[in-house]
C-alpha cells in the first residue's frame, strides 16, 4: 500500500494537470489519471483520492465552465491554486516533418490555444481528444505516422515524440489556473483569497450592492463569472474570487454580503498563488 498523497487528474501522465499536482504538492505523490473531470470528482466522493487538481481557467480560452457545474454538484472545498505557465508544441513520431502531417489531435482548450498556428496550416484536419498527453500517447501506441499532438514538453519525454514545432501557443504569455479541492475543510493559515458562490435578487442594483460590500471593505474582486441556475429563467448563480490584505475587512465584507445574497457559500479559503 503506497502512503503518498493520492492526486486524482484529468488526462494520463505527462499531462498539464500532473504538471499542476507536481507544482503544487511536490513529486512525491501518486497520480490517478482519470479521462474525465467528473470521474476525478467521483474519486474524491468515495475517498480513492485525497484531491483532486481541476483546471477553471485559462488566460486564452476563459474559463472551463463545466468545471464551475462540478464545484456546485459536489462541494469540495478550494484549499489552494496554482497557476501553470502553458507552452504547447505540436509532437510527432520521430522522425515525422510537418509537411507529412495530416492530422493533429488535442485537447479542445489546447486547440483553441493554437488558432493562430492552426489557421496558418489549413491543410491539417483538427481532431479533438479528450487530454493533450493522452493524444501524444496515442501516437505512439497506434504508430500514428500522419498525426501530431499539440501537447508538453513533458509529454514528448515521457512517451518518446519528437517536437516538431515549439512554442505553436498564439499568446507566450499563455497561463493556466488549477484549483486543489478537498472533501474535507482545511484551516489555511494567513489565507488571503477566497472563493465563493450567492444568488442575488432580482432587484436592480442587487448584483452591484454586493460588489459594493467588498469595495468599501478593501476587498479586491479578482474574477466574477456567472451561470445560469438550471431550470430557472433568468436565475443566476454568481462566483466571485475575493482577496485582501487584512482579514477584518475580509470578514466585515462577508457580514455585509450575506444582508444581500442567498444561497451564500465560501467555497474555500486558502492562499493567493502569485503567477509565474
Amino acid at each position: 500500500m503506497s502512503d503518498k498523497i493520492r492526486i486524482a487528474i484529468q488526462g494520463v501522465k505527462a499531462s498539464f494537470h500532473e504538471e499542476a499536482a507536481y507544482k503544487y504538492f511536490g513529486k512525491d505523490i501518486e497520480t490517478l489519471e482519470c479521462e474525465s473531470f467528473k470521474k476525478t470528482c467521483e474519486m474524491l466522493k468515495q475517498g480513492k483520492a485525497d484531491y483532486v487538481v481541476m483546471a477553471i481557467e485559462n488566460s486564452i480560452a476563459g474559463s472551463i465552465l463545466p468545471n464551475y457545474n462540478l464545484l456546485r454538484d459536489y462541494r469540495f472545498h478550494i484549499i489552494g491554486e496554482v497557476h501553470l505557465n502553458i507552452q504547447q508544441h505540436l509532437l510527432a513520431l520521430p522522425g515525422t516533418k510537418l509537411a507529412d502531417v495530416k492530422f493533429v489531435e488535442s485537447h479542445p482548450i489546447a486547440i483553441r490555444q493554437c488558432d493562430e498556428f492552426l489557421s496558418e496550416h489549413p491543410e491539417l484536419t483538427i481532431k479533438e481528444g479528450m487530454d493533450t498527453a493522452a493524444c501524444a500517447k496515442k501516437i505512439v501506441e497506434e504508430k500514428l505516422t500522419h498525426t501530431a499532438a499539440i501537447a508538453s514538453e513533458a509529454a514528448a519525454k515521457l512517451y518518446g515524440l519528437e517536437i516538431i514545432e515549439k512554442r505553436i501557443e498564439t499568446h507566450k504569455k499563455n497561463s493556466t489556473r488549477f484549483l486543489i479541492l478537498s472533501n474535507e475543510v482545511q484551516e489555511i493559515k494567513n489565507a488571503n483569497k477566497a472563493s465563493l458562490s450567492f444568488q442575488t435578487s432580482h432587484a436592480i442594483g442587487a448584483l452591484a450592492a454586493v460588489l459594493q460590500c467588498f469595495a468599501e471593505q478593501n476587498v479586491n474582486l479578482s474574477k466574477i463569472q456567472s451561470m445560469p441556475v438550471v431550470g430557472r429563467r433568468n436565475e443566476y448563480d454568481f462566483y466571485v474570487d475575493v482577496e485582501w490584505k487584512k482579514q477584518a475587512d475580509y470578514d466585515a465584507a462577508i457580514r455585509k454580503v450575506l444582508k444581500h445574497t442567498v444561497n451564500f457559500s465560501i467555497m474555500g479559503e486558502y492562499l493567493k498563488n502569485e503567477k509565474i
